[in-house]
């Protein structure tokens, strides 16, 4: 099931059910409001808005057609959203940027950070940025939507809980990281708000490339039109059922919590990256110095996700920066 959150004009946006083909879309707001409402509910509106799919791709219901445009990020506000950092080789890269070691832990307990989530980008919207001093990056991410998980749940049991799986643009201003974390308290302004693919998807969408809590697809990242990573997000160290445990060891997550996987990044070179800061620190090693400069005005960065069927599974984000007001 294939699901979207219509921008109208309202905060939490309109549910609606869009078609396997990624051309239609029917209203979900007579069943669900917002998508908010439907995971709350979510062992029975799984059902009714799979039946309402069902119609929509028989052209038995009235529909419109679908664009990433006419859509807010799937849950344009959250009640939580953390992020992990699971694929290893990214960790190392960006701390080699900043001349931080490595955790001792590195292998054992996932990294995670509790970012903002009053306020997610569109897929297609703007990136506003008020300092270029800052070092605006991008990150490419997949990210799933969990229903209600309990306290000390087990990496098996957490993955019972994955509702929906989207992709991410993490944005972060790698400038203003390494002064937050000195601090000892974490990010918070070095990440600004994120922006979601335009449509989130059930896991059994994915067909075989849903296994072990982790999607075995290629994550695909274009800047500024031309080709910048297609890093296979199945290289994940710890999958998102040890990432929804870790998240939820000493409290309950609630309905709609977003959970990332960090960077999707791989050893092998040639897949190139998923953000500038890797890039920029491969630069370093094997040149010597650093070449590729964070994003600016008119930067534009695309990602997406196909299935072995070639099929654009949660639609584009596409996002170029501009200077904020």
């Amino acid at each position: 099931m294939r699901l979207a959150t219509l921008n109208n004009k309202t905060r939490d946006g309109e549910l609606v059910v869009v078609s396997k083909d990624s051309k239609r879309y029917v209203s979900a707001q007579h069943l669900y409001p917002t998508l908010q409402q439907a995971l709350e509910n979510w062992s029975e509106a799984l059902g009714q808005l799979g039946e309402l799919q069902l119609k929509l791709d028989k052209g038995e219901a009235q529909s419109l057609e679908f664009s990433p445009e006419l859509v807010l990020s799937p849950l344009p506000r959250a009640y939580q959203w953390v992020d992990g950092s699971a694929f290893i080789h990214h960790i190392k890269l960006v701390r080699m940027s900043r001349n931080a070691a490595l955790p001792e832990t590195l292998e054992t307990v996932p990294l995670m950070y509790q970012g903002g989530s009053d306020d997610f980008l569109t897929p297609t919207g703007d990136i506003p940025q008020r300092d270029f001093a800052h070092g605006t990056d991008f990150e490419g991410e997949v990210a799933v939507i969990t229903t209600d998980v309990p306290m000390g749940v087990t990496p098996t049991e957490a993955l019972k809980h994955v509702a929906l799986v989207m992709l991410v643009n993490d944005v972060s201003l790698r400038g203003l990281i390494p002064a937050e974390l000195k601090n000892g308290f974490g990010f918070l302004q070095s990440k600004p708000s994120s922006a979601f693919s335009p449509m989130a998807i059930t896991p059994d969408e994915l067909g075989d490339a849903w296994k072990d809590g982790r999607v075995h697809l290629p994550l695909n990242v274009a800047y500024n039109g031309e080709f910048f990573g297609k890093a296979n997000a199945k290289e994940m160290f710890f999958g998102f059922g040890e990432l929804i445990a870790h998240a939820a060891k000493t409290r309950n997550l609630c309905a709609g919590t977003i959970v990332g996987s960090g960077t999707v990044s791989n050893e092998n070179p040639e897949v190139g990256s998923s953000c500038l800061a890797e890039k920029r620190m491969l630069e370093k090693i094997n040149n010597g110095e650093f070449k590729t400069e964070f994003m600016k005005v008119g930067d534009r960065i695309k990602i997406n996700m196909f299935d072995a069927e070639s099929r654009n599974l949660f639609g584009d984000i596409d996002q170029k920066v501009v200077k904020a007001d």
